[in-house]
């Protein structure tokens, strides 16, 4: 009987799993160019032979003008004739596959997918091929959740805004203040996340968003939906558009999403100057543009830029908007074109485009698991490696602020007894900040620590908001009885976050006061762990002589509290610096963040806005970062003198020459570097990897930053070691600066090169032979 039991257990296994299989197979919502659908399996456009223009051609050729306008939004329709399933477009992966836009979902064989640190703790990291490597394991996951039919292969990431104002509540989405860091940023991870494929094919489609100068949410009673950002041609050509740019002429990104604001009383979203001529023209995208979520909305209903909603969808779509997140167009489209204000010619252009990097992603080559993504599943997403990836990263952007003493680090033997206090010391989802997803597993800074010491947990205040002082008693008790205390403060999304800029940089509450309270009763060394996406003004702490060390987390990532307990205890020597200038609160005494000027104006009292243009007080400077060794860096070799030839096509005169400066247009320069040899030394007792940033000092001009990041790199040294490291600065982008008119330059003269305490003088000269004479 028990044989027969047994015989009958597995004919009854087998056949629930070949009725699951075909359930699951019956259910997989079909896809289109289906090889066994004999209606449409002829169609020119389900040719994979043919070059993709044809195949785009003959599908938008076969569309009517009602499938068409179905088609312009995020939620696109299907066609069912001929073959087309409808598609979700919004996904998005800022730093780790996502659920918060509709097209992914997690659960079943997905229950999450790796979270990575938030962009602003990687990007302190300063390491570009980190950066890749996450973009690579992050559109694996993604891949094998569309192969799972859990998600899509359209993903509006990455953010490379500029991080202008300290309050912005999106600062954390953000690679921090600086241009050439964003621009870095973006071509990497752009990269990571689409592939280095053959010809034109992409892994998943990236996006670089929010096109342009948006970095205002919600402050003072101006909301994004309202916002003019009255911006000056030097300041977008110098630092706005500096990230997208190399997004799409570096990264070779396939979308660029226009953002809710208007720029200079124009919608971007409604704006050809910005759209076609710039992102397109300009810059030759070889994608499409998508709008942020309802903007063509928001610029009809909330900006009144049009007076009635078909001549906002004829605006958009003249502009050079693709694709509309959100219904407007598709309800609003058809009827513009009936009453002659838009041409059906048009929406065929900007459909070109979006059903070209859908083909491009393969989604009209048939079944999925037989292209080159295919094996792509379930063993692919929060597989042991990617989580450790995930730990890693957040090693490298964690960043030593303060090591008085040294406190820091903190010995398993000597310090057995660890206090862990504050609101953030036991978080989860805290640590992951926003447009994150559900994620494989969690370790909080109090798990994190227990695996080095025994704790003693105390939260001290209810939440970061920490409103009173009731919970104090227990945490200056808990700092009395151990050998070293932990606090682990700051921010979360109830602070900052999308639609929410902070109203100024002190911590919130009471949380200085429980500081300076345990501080003041623990009987051991005092470390303060600092959780956020923006700056926060601690001039208390660094001052206070009984805080010995100061760390800043940012918003580490699932594995965040692993990371900062290898910090503390010396397992790694941390290498992270600040992407973003740290100012006191009085920074902000009569500097609206509605103000968009980079530069100073003195006579006017304004301070100017980050490291290239602020020169007063400062709680920690862009780059700042402290390590357990010492690093000594010399410059090796260094050409003193670059001759700069002019393009054969201009003279030497007033235009191609003014203010001791060559029009980058003007210049032969395309290829000209300068390359830089540095001698770093590790002289101290520890291995660790160090950070080259390597500014520029342009010849003095008042329109000049005072100085500006050129290259930077991450170098790794063993202790009583040295390397060598070449660096190479491309002239025409990085040393170039932009004047009043927009016009970018390159100065003549001497330029004052630094890295760290290392400086050397570079003249760049005009090089005028061969020019043709007028």
């Amino acid at each position: 009987m028990s044989g027969g039991n047994s015989i009958t257990k597995s004919t009854s296994t087998l056949f629930i799993f070949i009725f699951l299989f075909v359930s699951i197979q019956a259910a997989r919502p079909p896809f289109a160019c289906d090889q066994k659908d004999r209606a449409t399996r002829n169609f020119p456009f389900c040719q994979t032979n043919l070059p993709i223009d044809d195949r785009v051609r003959d599908l938008i050729g076969r569309l009517t003008l009602q499938e068409k306008v179905k088609l312009l939004g995020n939620n696109a329709a299907a066609v069912p004739r001929l073959g087309i399933k409808g598609y979700e477009w919004w996904s998005e992966a800022l730093h780790g596959v996502s659920n918060v836009g509709p097209g992914t979902k997690f659960g079943g064989e997905f229950p999450g997918a790796t979270s990575f640190p938030q962009v602003i703790t990687t990007a302190a990291s300063f390491n570009a091929s980190l950066w890749e490597e996450i973009g690579r394991v992050v559109s694996d996951e993604a891949r094998a959740m569309y192969n799972g039919e859990m998600g899509g292969l359209t993903y509006w990431s990455p953010n490379v805004n500029i991080f202008r104002d300290p309050r912005w509540g999106r600062g954390q989405e953000t690679p921090g203040e600086d241009p050439v860091v964003a621009a870095v940023y973006a071509e990497r991870y752009v990269r990571g996340l689409q592939g280095n494929e053959d010809g034109d094919r992409l892994k998943v489609a990236a996006c670089c968003k929010h096109y342009t100068a948006y970095d205002l949410d919600n402050w003072g009673g101006v909301d994004r939906f309202h916002f003019n950002a009255k911006v000056t041609k030097q300041d977008i050509e110098d630092t706005f558009d500096v990230p997208f740019r190399s997004c799409v002429k570096q990264g070779k990104v396939a979308s660029i999403m226009c953002s809710y604001n208007q720029v200079n009383g124009i919608p971007t979203c409604a704006d050809p100057q910005l759209l076609r001529k710039t992102i397109r023209g300009g810059w030759g995208l070889n994608g499409y543009i998508v709008s942020d979520c309802d903007s063509v909305g928001v610029f009809y209903d909330t900006q009144h830029y049009t007076s009635t909603p078909e001549e906002a969808a004829a605006a958009a779509i003249k502009a050079g908007l693709d694709l509309d997140c959100g219904p407007f167009l598709s309800q609003h489209t058809e009827n513009a074109v009936h009453i002659g204000i838009l041409k059906e010619a048009a929406i065929d252009t900007n459909l070109a485009n979006t059903v070209a990097v859908q083909m491009r992603l393969g989604m009209f080559d048939g079944e999925p698991s037989a292209q080159q993504y295919g094996h792509l599943g379930p063993r692919d997403v929060c597989s042991p490696a990617h989580q450790e990836l995930a730990v890693e990263a957040a090693r490298q952007g964690i960043v030593l602020l303060k090591n008085h003493g040294p406190a820091l680090p903190l010995s398993p033997r000597r310090h057995r007894t660890v206090a862990v206090i504050g609101p953030n010391s036991d978080v989860t989802v805290t640590m992951i900040g926003n447009y994150a997803g559900v994620a494989c597993g969690y370790t909080s800074p109090l798990q994190g620590i227990s695996k080095y010491a025994k704790t003693i947990h105390e939260k001290g205040c209810g939440d970061v908001a920490c409103t009173d002082d009731k919970l104090f008693a227990g945490a200056v008790n808990a700092a009395r009885q151990a050998d070293a205390t932990v606090l682990v403060m700051g921010l979360d999304q109830s602070i900052e976050a999308e639609f929410r800029d902070r109203t100024g940089l002190l911590l919130p509450g009471f949380q200085q006061e429980l500081i300076s309270e345990v501080s003041k009763a623990s009987r051991g060394p005092v470390v303060l762990v600092l959780m956020s996406g923006g700056p926060v003004d601690v001039t208390f702490a660094n001052n206070d002589p009984r805080i010995g060390g100061i760390v800043w987390a940012g918003y580490p990532g699932q594995g965040g509290g692993a990371a900062i307990a290898d910090v503390l205890f010396g397992a790694h020597n941390p290498g992270g610096k600040l992407p973003m200038t740290w100012y006191p609160q009085e920074y902000l005494n009569n500097l609206p963040m509605t103000s968009m000027d980079m530069r100073s104006n003195l006579a006017k009292g304004y301070p100017g806005r980050t490291y290239r243009f602020y020169k007063g007080p400062l709680v920690y400077p862009f780059g700042h970062g402290l390590s357990y060794t010492k690093f000594i860096t010399t410059i090796f070799e260094a050409p003193k003198t670059l001759a700069i030839p002019i393009d054969g096509r201009h003279t030497y005169n007033s235009s191609t020459i003014s203010n001791k400066s060559i029009r980058v247009t003007h210049a032969k320069c395309s290829k000209i570097s300068v390359q830089i040899h540095v001698d770093v030394k590790n002289v101290g007792p520890k291995d660790g990897s160090h950070t080259l940033l390597v500014f520029s000092k342009p010849p003095v001009d008042i329109w000049v930053p005072h100085k500006q990041l050129v290259a930077f790199q991450k170098v790794y040294v063993p202790a009583r070691s040295k390397q060598r490291v070449a660096i190479n600065i491309h002239v025409c982008k990085y040393l170039s600066v932009v004047d009043r008119a927009g016009v970018r330059r390159i100065p003549i003269g001497e330029h004052s090169i630094h890295i760290g305490d290392a400086k050397h003088s570079l003249s760049l000269q005009a090089s005028v032979l061969g020019v043709i004479k007028s």
